[in-house]
């Protein structure tokens, strides 16, 4: 199963290598990123494949969303047939 995480938020450092270590650790694997600093503004989405996760979608959802928040970042993800759902005109 395909998904889309995104994140937003203050830059800093670490912010890449904290999603990739939690995502690594949960058997995620990456497809495709794209960042960028818009002024200050850290913005990020990533394609990845959860169909190895090693945990429920659900429980990865929430490991990101703490990490988004011990971060002060918000990192959500979306399974990509839903975001695909959304943003469909």
């Amino acid at each position: 199963m395909r998904a889309f995480v995104t994140v937003v938020g203050q830059d800093k450092v670490g912010i890449i290598a904290a999603i990739c270590i939690l995502l690594a650790e949960k058997n995620v694997n990456i497809l495709d990123i794209s960042q960028t600093i818009l002024q200050d503004c850290f913005t990020m989405i990533m394609l990845v494949d959860a169909s190895e996760c090693a945990v429920p979608f659900a429980e990865l959802r929430d490991r990101l969303a703490e990490l988004g928040a011990k971060m002060a970042l918000t990192i959500r993800i979306q399974r990509e047939e839903i975001f695909d759902a959304m943003h469909k005109i």
